[in-house]
């Protein structure tokens, strides 16, 4: 396992912790937890307040393909794909490229990109992936896994193991390096059930036998 700042492209966005933390409620928690029109489109105590193309995840395609040395015919699934954007920039940075999504979402599925249209699937991170055993030239799944209870990251981090040919993965979760930085998740998080400190989730990548790459998002 390396860590790997593969997002290390990607805009920093503005987080006003303390408005959600006024807002949050076992409601909004609840409501977040459908991943539908509130969680991604509607208002900001829900989710993203607005989840829209913007090509922020371009340069985050590219670091991708150079890091794992990706080239036209490969196959590249992400997980927790949401509206297909980083689906699509990976597709328009290599031509050739053969990628996929999957989401829980059966709305932000309905609402994808038009370029990703066909290849991207529905399907709940807590069961097995629905592909064969080596289907994959490299799995990403990117601020998703800490939305599952802890016995389900295990499962996910095993099955993309399954899925990919070598062990070109990458995952990001949320994380926290200080006891400040843990009180400023906790007053901002809605939908996660498995956090932890790195050396907790690193433990869990043991568990799991997970090989792959990492890194953190830490919200401060």
């Amino acid at each position: 396992m390396n860590k790997v700042n593969l997002l290390k492209g990607l805009p920093k966005g503005k987080r006003t912790v303390s408005v959600r933390a006024d807002k949050k409620s076992a409601e909004n928690i609840r409501i977040s937890r459908l991943y539908g029109h509130q969680y991604f489109d509607g208002d900001r105590k829900y989710g993203y307040g607005g989840y829209s193309y913007d090509g922020r995840w371009q340069p985050v395609a590219k670091d991708i393909i150079a890091h794992f040395g990706l080239k036209p015919g490969d196959r590249v699934l992400d997980i927790g794909a949401a509206k297909g954007f980083l689906v699509k920039d990976l597709g328009q940075a290599m031509a050739g490229l053969d990628v996929y999504g999957t989401d829980i979402s059966s709305y932000a599925l309905k609402c994808c990109e038009k370029e990703v249209v066909g290849q991207l699937h529905l399907h709940d991170l807590n069961t097995p992936l629905p592909f064969p055993d080596n289907s994959f030239d490299a799995v990403v799944c990117i601020n998703t896994l800490h939305n599952l209870k802890r016995e389900n990251v295990i499962l996910a981090l095993r099955e993309m193991t399954r899925v990919v040919r070598e062990d070109k993965i990458f995952v990001q979760v949320d994380s926290y390096e200080t006891i400040e930085q843990q009180e400023i998740f906790l007053d901002w998080v809605l939908t996660a059930y498995t956090h932890d400190f790195p050396e907790g989730w690193l433990n869990i990548f043991r568990e799991a036998d997970y090989c792959g790459d990492y890194n953190w998002t830490i919200i401060s």
